[in-house]
């Protein structure tokens, strides 16, 4: 079953530091996000002399909010564990992961800072997204894909967008939630129901995976993309809020990370898709013995 939502700790000392913690936060990084959209609408007078030059700059503009937030998260005493397979420096990669809340980007942003790749991020992010100031804008300069969730409008502009980024040599880590939505107790008994109408054996602590989308995504991306990189989120005490992250409620969070060679990866589609079945399979079993034991399976 999902985790329950995190619960506020006692103490009203506690709790009024933590919200000054928190506006302190959010203060400084949306102050900052403002100035980092007025110099990416600056940056487009430069689109006739170098789109390269144009999407360093954005690159460093990105990296640098995104940086700056998971600095702060780590100030703030987040410790963002990260066990699994060696990562080699500098790939471009498509990381999936599961999806509890909107802090599962903050924590793939201690991966991707990790990495030396975060000025690099690509979201698949819904369409209505691009018209909010701040972050929606941003992204817009950033090369994210925006998504109307509906696959027969999405598909033609979808590939389009990905073999851009091949053609034009784009450095990526693009990251999908390929469940779709966030986890909750409705949507997963109704992942339950789905699976057992076809013949499925249920999962425990995940929705099963939206396939479409990730085949054509390493379809379009295969000779660009050096790996997967499967990433597992699991909190400890229950899911945060964004809220609760920037207030420093959450001691610790475990990721554990899979690497797989494009490769290696099925090139037919339908075996693509069994493959990322089998995967969101194992990441189950995964979730399944670290809320059991407190600690991730050995895996060789």
């Amino acid at each position: 079953m999902p985790l329950p939502p995190l619960s506020k700790p006692k103490g009203r000392i506690l709790n009024l530091l933590r919200n000054t913690k928190a506006l302190i936060a959010l203060g400084i990084t949306l102050s900052l996000l403002m100035l980092c959209n007025a110099l990416q609408m600056l940056s487009a007078l430069f689109l006739p002399l170098s789109r390269v030059f144009v999407r360093k700059m954005n690159r460093w503009i990105g990296g640098f909010w995104w940086g700056l937030s998971d600095i702060m998260a780590e100030a703030w005493g987040i410790d963002v564990q990260i066990a699994g397979d060696a990562l080699p420096y500098q790939e471009n990669v498509m990381v999936t992961a599961n999806h509890q809340a909107m802090t599962d980007i903050n924590t793939l942003f201690r991966l991707a800072r990790r990495q030396g790749r975060i000025g690099d991020l690509k979201w698949f992010v819904k369409d209505v997204i691009k018209y909010v100031p701040g972050i929606g804008w941003g992204m817009i300069f950033l090369d994210c894909i925006f998504l109307k969730r509906d696959w027969k409008k999405d598909k033609d502009r979808l590939y389009k967008q990905l073999s851009r980024f091949e053609a034009e040599q784009i450095p990526i880590w693009t990251l999908s939630f390929v469940e779709g939505t966030r986890i909750r107790p409705h949507k997963h008994q109704a992942s339950i129901e789905y699976a057992r109408s076809i013949g499925v054996e249920p999962l425990k602590h995940l929705l099963l995976p939206r396939t479409k989308g990730f085949c054509l995504t390493t379809d379009a991306l295969r000779s660009h993309l050096d790996a997967v990189y499967d990433a597992t989120i699991a909190y400890i005490d229950g899911v945060p809020n964004l809220w609760q992250w920037c207030r420093g409620d959450v001691p610790k969070v475990a990721l554990f990370v899979r690497r797989y060679p494009v490769s290696d990866l099925p090139t037919d589609d339908a075996e693509l898709a069994e493959w990322l079945k089998a995967r969101w399979r194992e990441k189950d079993e995964l979730l399944d013995h670290f809320y059991t034991h407190g600690t991730w399976p050995e895996i060789g």
